[in-house]
């Protein structure tokens, strides 16, 4: 009978709990939001040339590459683990395809081999992480060394390409209207990930398993299967983001995408998700991104140094890591 009285309670406090967590969360994506809207308040005063709809479409087509590459590192810090080799891996991705479509294979048909090529390289490395039972960090940084160090040999170094057809140079760097086309992939992108973080019995495993793996072993999830899935995705989108880069220039560069792996990293921080995992979400990463970008644009049309723009970004990037230590502390006590 006295167990029967405390369940109800027990069940009660967990969900309160439960709430509180993500009321933390909310607020935390909403601190985001309204720092983001006072940033381009304070941009569209200081650069009124900001404000342009070329401007505003320049800047959401200069930060989607890293936003997509972003939403794939937000998965995988989501199950705490990293991932070193996205930089490689679009850079790769970037240069298959610009290679593939110059001998003469058909365009949908390269983009495919691409992006699977990407899925793989994350599958191996994830699979290594999670089966082997080696830390990411270890795994993905010898992926940043190898799949780099393979970029280079495709071609010796040299960029690939140039003579590209019309419609996949449009992905890249076409625009509907004033919009440009690889911002509403990135949109696109950021939504899918949302509904199947939220909305999907995967999501939910990415959430278990980041919060507690052991305990989500315990309870008979597919932790390792979920591991290597999360790479995987992440691997495939640093190559979509490879695809888009090349489709804009026109050309493979082997030398792209070098530091990507921070700049995602960072936004994936700032955007408010735990680097421990279990805690976060695309929405907060697709923000900072996009603020990270007005930052970057308006020190551009200030004229100020790019040294002044790294400290700054450094900064900020503190500031965000020292709030959500904050918030999390007081989920803990709630």
């Amino acid at each position: 009978m006295t167990q029967t009285t405390h369940e109800p309670a027990l069940a009660g406090a967990g969900a309160r709990a439960l709430s509180r967590r993500r009321s933390l969360d909310v607020l935390r994506n909403s601190n985001l939001l309204l720092v983001f809207i006072l940033l381009c308040v304070v941009a569209s005063v200081l650069a009124p040339e900001f404000l342009t709809t070329r401007n505003i479409g320049n800047l959401l087509q200069q930060s989607s590459l890293t936003g997509i590459v972003a939403i794939g590192m937000t998965l995988v810090i989501l199950t705490a683990g990293i991932d070193l080799s996205v930089g490689s891996t679009a850079a790769f991705g970037g240069m298959l395809v610009a290679i593939l479509i110059s001998h003469g294979t058909n365009a949908v048909l390269a983009l495919v081999i691409t992006l699977v090529a990407g899925a793989v390289a994350g599958l191996v490395m994830g699979g290594l992480s999670a089966y082997l039972s080696l830390p990411s960090f270890m795994t993905t940084l010898a992926g940043l060394t190898s799949i780099r160090g393979l970029t280079y040999l495709l071609t010796n170094g040299t960029p690939s390409g140039g003579d590209l057809p019309e419609g996949f140079r449009l992905l890249g760097g076409g625009f509907i209207g004033y919009v440009p086309i690889v911002g509403l992939i990135f949109i696109g992108v950021t939504v899918i990930a949302a509904l199947v973080l939220r909305g999907t019995t995967f999501g939910e495993y990415v959430y278990a398993v980041g919060s507690n793996r052991e305990a989500a072993r315990l309870s008979g999830l597919p932790v390792r299967a979920v591991t290597t899935a999360v790479f995987a995705i992440s691997g495939l989108l640093a190559a979509l983001a490879g695809i888009l880069l090349t489709s804009r220039l026109t050309i493979g560069q082997p030398t792209a995408f070098n530091g990507l792996e921070l700049d995602a990293i960072a936004a994936v921080v700032l955007g408010g998700t735990n680097l421990f995992g279990g805690r976060g979400g695309v929405f907060g990463t697709f923000i900072a991104v996009l603020l990270l970008s007005v930052l970057q644009n308006l020190f551009n049309l200030l004229g100020l140094s790019s040294f002044f723009q790294m400290v700054v970004t450094g900064l900020i990037l503190v500031a965000a890591l020292v709030l959500n230590r904050i918030l999390e502390q007081r989920g803990g006590r709630a």
